[in-house]
């Protein structure tokens, strides 16, 4: 926040100047800055503009991506090309400059009068085959375009996250650049860049709640808090050393907290002290703990490991427990289950049925990781397929008009590799109190050394969800 008060006050005196990057402050001057949750805080001036920049952005010696400008700050969203980057101009004077030709990609929030809500300003290169007499449209919420470009005939085309397709002349001559308007700034994946494998994501109602696999370590199943699943806060564990559960020995898996009437239960896996991988749960006051085990699994079988449990709510109020049979490891199929819950939530009623098995060739011998939405008179239920540890790993959907089945599956899955983001996969699918859909899910970091936590927006099309130009690697307007 002192730093904030910094930045204010020598945007007021005038000693902010435009140096290299066109950041409007010097380098000197933001020292010991930290990144912060977008949004306007009490340190920031009563009419003010929090400009952020796209990763292309050229900024030596200044360590955050955005700037903090007083009054009204505007853009008309074009994108001026100079040597092998481009610049744009903005109301104040201020000159950005971005790495490669028209790669302008910022975003505006202002508590100033004027302030609109989420929309996106797309401006076309000159090369662009016009479909109006303009040089850019506007959309509502948030659009935006992985920078692929698809050669067809003599022009290129690129398919935008809202389905719009632009032509322009040329081979590979598609150019955009992409202005956000209260939109609550940018981020970039991951969104959490340390080992965050199998990450179960809810809303409590305050924040976003987060947490994911721990294997072996002392302190099972670390939660993390948000709010805005882009930065995230450590806020304890499930099971601290001190209560971890009596029948569990090791391999704390897939995690997932729910709310359960007034209360909130951990639902996890743990090898069972007879060597069997099964599903527990834990019941707390809060979703941040503290938990109290069951005492025993809520799932077992001393035959097939049970493990990747969720649950959700039908319509009708019921809820159901959906879980993976570990068949991959005896060489079987790996079934995944679905069963209702007691009203507690800490037993299974009624009949047991298979939902899905791993029958497409993509998902090779694995479907598991499974999370169920309800959405417009279906239950989509997304999973995981094929081996976590390589790029074969991808992430399928399947629906159906009872929460039990039978279940139709896609065509093909929804989410797997691209260059930079290896094997996503295991998510959480959230509704946004702000009504945006995203998946929070792991994939495998350059290094391939740690399963880190992305997110990107799910947008809904002829009754099924898809994952535009995802795992995403660049700038993207906040989910």
């Amino acid at each position: 926040m002192k730093n904030h008060q910094r930045i204010a006050a020598l945007l007021l005196s005038g000693a902010a100047t435009v140096w290299g990057a066109g950041c409007g402050v010097e380098p000197g001057d933001v020292e010991g800055f930290t990144s912060e949750p977008t949004g306007f805080t009490s340190a920031e001036l009563a009419c003010s503009t929090r400009i952020m920049y796209g990763n292309t952005w050229i900024h030596p010696g200044h360590p955050e991506m955005f700037d903090v400008a007083d009054g009204l700050v505007t853009w008309d969203g074009t994108c001026i090309n100079e040597g092998t980057n481009s610049y744009a101009v903005l109301s104040n004077g201020w000159k950005p400059y971005f790495t490669g030709h028209n790669a302008c990609v910022m975003s505006f929030d202002t508590n100033c009068a004027g302030a609109t809500a989420c929309k996106t300003r797309v401006t076309y290169a000159s090369s662009w085959i016009r479909a109006h007499t303009g040089t850019y449209d506007d959309a509502a919420g948030r659009v935006f375009w992985n920078r692929a470009c698809t050669n067809e005939g003599t022009n290129s085309y690129a398919v935008l996250s809202n389905g719009w397709k632009p032509y322009f002349t040329g081979s590979n001559a598609c150019g955009m650049s992409f202005m956000y308007s209260g939109c609550g700034g940018l981020y970039q994946n991951p969104v959490f860049p340390n080992d965050c494998a199998d990450p179960g994501v809810i809303h409590d109602g305050t924040q976003y709640v987060a947490t994911c696999t721990s294997g072996g370590a002392a302190d099972a199943f670390p939660i993390r808090t948000s709010p805005d699943l882009v930065h995230w806060t450590y806020a304890g564990s499930i099971f601290p050393a001190a209560r971890r559960p009596s029948w569990a020995s090791t391999d704390f898996w897939a995690p997932e907290i729910h709310r359960v009437g007034t209360r909130y239960i951990a639902y996890y896996t743990a090898r069972h002290v007879n060597g069997a991988l099964s599903i527990g749960a834990a019941t707390a006051p809060s979703a941040l703990g503290p938990f109290t085990d069951l005492g025993r699994p809520l799932v077992h079988d001393t035959t097939m490991g049970m493990i990747d449990a969720t649950v959700f709510t039908d319509t009708a109020g019921k809820r159901y427990l959906v879980w993976k049979a570990d068949g991959n490891a005896v060489g079987k199929p790996t079934p995944i289950y679905g069963q209702e819950l007691s009203a507690d939530g800490l037993s299974l009623v009624g009949t047991r049925r298979t939902l899905i098995t791993n029958d497409r060739a993509w998902e090779g011998g694995v479907v598991e990781a499974p999370w169920v939405v309800a959405r417009d008179g279906y239950y989509y239920l997304f999973y995981s397929g094929n081996a976590f540890y390589n790029g074969t790993y991808a992430v399928g959907v399947a629906r159906a008009t009872s929460p039990l089945g039978p279940f139709t599956k896609a065509s093909a899955p929804i989410l797997k590799t691209v260059p930079g983001w290896e094997g996503p996969g295991h998510c959480s699918v959230i509704n946004t109190p702000a009504g945006n859909t995203v998946m929070v899910y792991h994939a495998w970091n350059q290094a391939h050394t740690a399963r880190v936590m992305l997110a990107d927006t799910v947008f809904w099309r002829d009754g099924w969800p898809v994952v535009p130009q995802a795992p995403s690697v660049g700038s993207r307007p906040m989910p």
